[in-house]
């Protein structure tokens, strides 16, 4: 996207008052947005997004300056621009520049710039009528389509030139069932990192029923009873818990500054011996996957806990320096809007030895979380509070009755360590992950586990 000569004297020009490291990202986004209520398209927008960050190191201090403004005049007065925040001693660096080839996990086969836009339509509507088409108690369908295509060029001062192409495609559904006054709604967001080719891997019409009957089933669901007591979650989505209850706590971002309460902890027991955890890059077509992250490191699997011992954290550039370890390829950003740092890819605990019907079958009474929904996580303590989207209670080793309005109330470290049985059913679920440098695509999973006690919010006493 700009040529050797231009990045050189760029990355030279941020080095210019003592900086010790300069990095620039180009981007050029292609990305088309359309949202279907109730059968009908009422917004479609494509656009482009094209633009550099520059980011420069002294020592632990880092400075981010971007621009769209493309020029080798402008990147040049960016670059200085940047460098003015910091005060040193040129060191006489040159720069040279090896082009870095990367390993492609993500094949693309079908262009989302080559779809026609009544073929992305056409997909919306089959997913709209599923839905709709369920239960007369289905009184709104939302379905969002979102296709990207992020080509990225990474350079920096220690001579690395490398270049990446993110193709990715996602598919939304909200139902909304009504019952009197009462309304309930259940979404599901299945994507990959792949093109239009996701709707030959998928089956839109399932997974729009599947939302519709989720709805349904918790309009007329009872509430759920609150207490303390066993809480069986399932596989996919509920992985959500460990990403934003443990795997935020795990990020360089917050460990390197000490305000992780897993700061400092590698080697000790943090969770159950069942329990081994894991982020992944490097899974083909995976949403949250990348062939190299948004410093130009290569990506790859990092055990983070392996039998309830925490192994390592995902660590990006700036704060490997803090930590004096080497960066885990998990540096990501938004856009070139956005300075990078660590964040999660495909984060999943790893498949154990029962069954989701053992799991049932030996409780004797428990809250059965099918579907989790949003919640909050302080990263520094570790406590949560997320809402349970479908829910139902196992009495005598069986699922009994749907139940409504629960929360899980806890904290992550705590919970670790209360697993105490983990199916085999291993399954991910996409999501949105914001942070300090802004929302990406993230997936979460894990099998169905039973965690032995979590308190439960909800409307009536547990009996």
């Amino acid at each position: 996207m700009l040529s050797e000569n231009v990045i050189t004297d760029v990355l030279l020009a941020a080095l210019s008052t003592g900086g010790d490291f300069a990095e620039i990202f180009m981007e050029d986004t292609y990305s088309t947005q359309i949202r279907m209520l109730d059968g009908a398209v009422d917004e479609a927008v494509s656009g482009r997004d094209f633009g550099v960050g520059i980011r420069i190191f002294q020592g632990w201090q880092s400075v981010y300056a971007y621009t769209n403004d493309v020029s080798r005049e402008g990147l040049i007065k960016t670059a200085r621009e940047a460098a003015a925040a910091l005060r040193g001693v040129p060191a006489g660096k040159t720069v040279v520049l090896a082009r870095l080839a990367v390993e492609k996990f993500n094949p693309v086969r079908l262009e989302p710039r080559l779809v026609k836009h009544g073929d992305r339509v056409a997909v919306m509507k089959r997913a709209h009528l599923a839905a709709a088409g369920f239960h007369e108690q289905i009184t709104q369908v939302a379905v969002n389509y979102w296709d990207v295509d992020q080509n990225v060029c990474i350079a920096n001062s220690e001579g690395l030139l490398v270049e990446d192409r993110r193709v990715r495609t996602r598919l939304s559904i909200n139902a909304v069932a009504s019952k009197g006054q009462e309304k309930q709604s259940a979404f599901r967001g299945p994507g990959r990192h792949m093109g239009f080719e996701l709707f030959e891997r998928i089956d839109v019409e399932e997974i729009a029923r599947d939302a519709a009957q989720s709805a349904v089933t918790m309009v007329n669901a009872d509430y759920a009873p609150g207490g303390k007591y066993p809480v069986i979650i399932d596989n996919e989505f509920g992985g959500v818990i460990f990403h934003e209850a443990c795997g935020h706590s795990l990020e360089a971002t917050s460990v390197a500054k000490g305000v992780s309460e897993f700061s400092g902890k590698l080697g000790e027991k943090i969770a159950s011996e069942l329990v081994t955890a894991v982020d992944d890059g490097t899974i083909p077509n995976a949403w949250g996957s990348q062939n190299i992250d948004d410093e130009g490191t290569k990506t790859r699997r990092n055990v983070l806990i392996e039998n309830g011992i925490l192994k390592g954290y995902m660590i990006d550039r700036l704060n490997a320096r803090r930590m004096g370890m080497e960066p885990t390829g998990n540096a990501r950003r938004q856009s070139y809007k956005y300075a990078p740092t660590s964040r999660m890819t495909n984060t999943f605990i790893c498949a154990g030895e029962s069954t989701r019907e053992e799991i049932i079958a030996n409780t004797e009474y428990a809250l059965y979380a099918k579907r989790m929904g949003g919640g909050s996580v302080n990263p520094a303590t570790g406590e949560f509070n997320f809402a349970v989207a479908e829910g139902y209670m196992v009495r005598n080793g069986k699922i009994a009755e749907p139940v409504r309005g629960a929360t899980l109330i806890g904290k992550g470290s705590e919970i670790l360590q209360k697993i105490d049985m983990v199916a085999s059913n291993l399954a991910t679920g996409q999501g949105m992950c914001g942070s300090l440098s802004g929302s990406i695509p993230a997936d979460v999973g894990q099998p169905t586990i039973r965690v032995a006690e979590i308190t439960v919010g909800g409307r009536k006493e547990a009996n």
